[in-house]
């Protein structure tokens, strides 16, 4: 099998430019951190009890039973992902597209990565016959199938797979001896939660799958770096849970004090938070949908965005007018859009598409404005997409779209 790696074009070894959530930090967050700031001792590897027992409290709310010996803390997703795949001898598995930090923490082990296409209706997950295929031929080639990572509430697409076709991509990967790795970082941020059911595969199959979550953008500021992970309930879990442990010990990966102090204060859900988390739902799924508009109107294929905040855009369609622009990749349209909209733009190369399909994740922080107060106001709007800040930046989006719109049309051959 054909690895996956892209390189030889741009700086693609490295993934995009970290993405701001573009809201001032919740007042009552940054009182606990202050609070904790004059603490001197140091956080255990894997979490202190405080923060252990709130991890415990979260997932048990969402049907996940839980026990200390069974969770653990890190600074950050990558690092837990680092540790996980450390512990987790073998190759691993992939989505296409999939976040971008996903792929360098296997790389950066040496381990062999395969990416997986996803199915038609969504991302975060691989199609379940496209999966069996890739492992049996990896296997048949001499490699060793281990690992599979997978999102419920996907970055970059932001789709949330449907339960039946995510219950079949499971039952697949495990009926394969895979141990399923369950990013649930944005499935918090459903913007229709009454019409979207998220679906944990630790509820299908809870003793093969480990479930992470990145606190840091989702709920926490992304410069406090945290992140958490359920073990299976199984002896294997709790073995599994120690190697991750002794990863994380030998790197010197341990949550910063006032770091875990205020996640174990998110994590216990208090009314400032979910009020908090509830209206940031609300604004980016606001501003997603209207982007989302913005790139069908002019041509340009996308899934409707379903949590988190981003959109998933392919403009293969505009091709020939980005082609004129000297635009024939992932990589020269993430330059384009960049300069033309001042905003960062990442291609579809950066979360393991090809690089010559024309495709880019736009975060919707950016579209919130350029100040603090003008993100700020967004919260409370009636109607954030009527603020002079964000129409102006969604205005500006869809002028781009709409001139590389009407210049493929101009092209277009007569009929």
């Amino acid at each position: 099998m054909r690895r996956t790696d892209q390189g030889g074009h741009g700086p693609v070894r490295y993934g995009p430019p970290i993405t701001e959530q573009g809201l001032p930090v919740l007042p009552e967050l940054s009182a606990v951190l202050a609070a904790a700031a004059g603490v001197g001792h140091a956080e255990p590897t894997g979490g202190g009890p405080a923060l252990l027992e709130a991890v415990g409290g979260y997932w048990q709310r969402r049907g996940l039973s839980c026990h200390p010996g069974h969770v653990a803390a890190a600074p950050g997703a990558p690092a837990l992902l680092l540790a996980l795949t450390g512990a987790l001898a073998g190759d691993v598995f992939l989505p296409r597209p999939c976040p971008a930090w996903w792929a360098p923490t296997a790389r950066l082990l040496g381990r062999s990565v395969f990416h997986v296409p996803t199915p038609a209706e969504c991302g975060g997950i691989p199609d379940p016959y496209a999966l069996l295929e890739t492992v049996r031929r990896v296997r048949a080639e001499g490699g060793n199938p281990r690992v599979l990572v997978l999102g419920v509430a996907d970055d970059p697409t932001a789709t949330v797979p449907p339960p039946e076709v995510l219950h079949e991509t499971v039952e697949a990967a495990v009926g394969e001896g895979l141990h399923i790795v369950s990013d649930e970082t944005w499935r918090d941020t459903v913007h229709r939660p009454h019409e979207t059911v998220v679906v944990s595969p630790a509820d299908m199959l809870p003793a093969q799958v480990t479930v992470l979550c990145d606190l840091s953008g989702a709920l926490l500021p992304v410069g406090w770096p945290a992140a958490i992970a359920r073990f299976p309930a199984t002896d294997d879990g709790f073995d599994l849970r120690n190697r991750v442990l002794d990863v994380l010990t030998a790197i010197g990966a341990h949550v910063a004090t006032p770091t875990a102090a205020a996640a174990a204060y998110t994590l216990g859900e208090p009314e400032a938070v979910t009020a908090r988390l509830a209206a940031e739902v609300r604004v980016h799924a606001r501003v997603a949908a209207a982007a989302h508009q913005a790139v069908l109107a002019a041509g340009g294929l996308a899934l409707p965005p379903q949590a988190g905040r981003h959109l998933y855009a392919d403009l293969g369609p505009l091709r020939s007018a980005l082609a004129a622009r000297g635009v024939s990749d992932a990589q020269e349209l993430e330059d384009f859009l960049t300069r033309r909209l001042d905003l960062p733009v990442p291609g579809g190369h950066r979360f393991g598409d090809h690089i010559g399909e024309l495709r880019i994740r736009m975060s919707t922080g950016p579209l919130l404005g350029a100040t603090e107060e003008e993100r700020a106001e967004s919260l409370t709007a009636a109607d954030p997409l009527e603020l002079p800040s964000v129409e102006r930046a969604l205005s500006m989006f869809g002028s781009v779209l709409d001139d590389l719109r009407a210049d493929a049309q101009r092209m277009e051959p007569p009929r």
